[in-house]
């Protein structure tokens, strides 16, 4: 048995119990550099636990995977932020339960990223196309992801 998604556009506000949808349509933003730099500020929350965390800057180079969704994470001890290089829409999935029936799926365009809160479940990066990301999250000792199978397994309708 295989729960149907179809993705929901995403923004800020719907996703808001989640994390924050990082793009530059809406942010605050402030005029630097004697005029010609527009700085884009305070997109997101960032968060780090734990005694010796430290924020790392990594890139990601996601490759698509089957649509059919088992297994959820999270990351205990600090957000995780993608943003990603190419002007490429991907797909962000997100639970308040690692159950079939609390799965939400939003479609990002180009323009947007996320940043998954502490504890928020969500899977891995799942892309419609290869595509590169910038992703800002924990680093430091301890263990900083849990995962859960879900049941039953969820598939993504993209239409």
């Amino acid at each position: 048995m295989t729960l149907m998604i179809t993705p929901e556009p995403l923004t800020r506000e719907i996703f808001k119990p989640f994390g924050d949808v990082i793009q530059i349509d809406g942010a605050e933003t402030s005029v630097i550099n004697s005029g010609y730099t527009t700085s884009v500020n305070n997109l997101i929350d960032f968060q780090l636990n734990g005694d010796d965390a430290y924020p790392q800057l990594r890139f990601f180079l996601g490759r698509p995977r089957p649509l059919e969704l088992q297994m959820l994470e999270r990351h205990p001890l600090g957000s995780q932020a993608f943003y990603p290089l190419e002007h490429k829409k991907w797909l962000v999935v997100v639970a308040t339960e690692p159950k079939a029936e609390f799965v939400k799926v939003f479609l990002a365009d180009g323009d947007q990223g996320i940043n998954y809160y502490s504890n928020i479940w969500h899977h891995p990066l799942l892309v419609i196309a290869p595509q590169r990301f910038i992703v800002i999250d924990r680093g430091g000792s301890g263990k900083n992801c849990d995962e859960a199978k879900i049941q039953p397994s969820v598939t993504i309708a993209i239409s």
